[in-house]
């Protein structure tokens, strides 16, 4: 195992020779999103939207439904095509690329099956817009939020 916990060494994430393809899911129901507690490094601890990288043979919205359900066991609906994809570049003490994921997020209506923790979430909740806003959060997670919400009404009606 590498020095973040749960990520094998080999797997490709730590100093990335090129960017690795994620997806996330934007679950809205009665104006609230759905919010997962990162349990993993990179930013262990840290509210976010479920999602994960994309596998090989995987659209982006089959991607971002399948990360749902392994990560909070939820079902939901996507609305439309994906939004802003957000780009997460951290680096080490050397000015190194430690990691670079390209996000690309979606929207969605929640279906079924009320969230819960997994081996990938310390947390989950059901978080108000301006609620986010006092939290730690990933890079971007605020703009991609605002994006989601104005895709999708406060009913979980897809919006024009």
């Amino acid at each position: 195992m590498s020095a973040d916990a749960g990520v094998p060494a080999d797997d490709g994430r730590l100093f990335p020779a090129r960017p690795l393809i994620g997806v996330s899911i934007a679950v809205i129901r009665d104006g609230r999103v759905l919010l997962a507690q990162r349990a993993n490094e990179p930013m262990r601890g840290v509210w976010t939207l479920p999602g994960g990288l994309v596998e090989a043979g995987e659209r982006l919205a089959e991607a971002a439904l399948r990360e749902l359900e392994e990560e909070v066991g939820s079902c939901a609906e996507v609305v439309g095509a994906s939004l802003t994809p957000t780009e997460i570049l951290l680096r080490d003490e050397d000015d190194r690329l430690r990691h670079h994921y390209v996000i690309h997020p979606h929207a969605a209506r929640w279906r079924a099956v009320e969230p819960a923790p997994g081996p990938e979430a310390l947390a989950v909740r059901w978080a108000r817009l301006d609620e986010v806003e006092g939290l730690a959060t990933t890079p971007g997670l605020i703009d991609t939020l605002r994006e989601a919400f104005a895709r999708v009404s406060p009913s979980g009606e897809e919006t024009a």
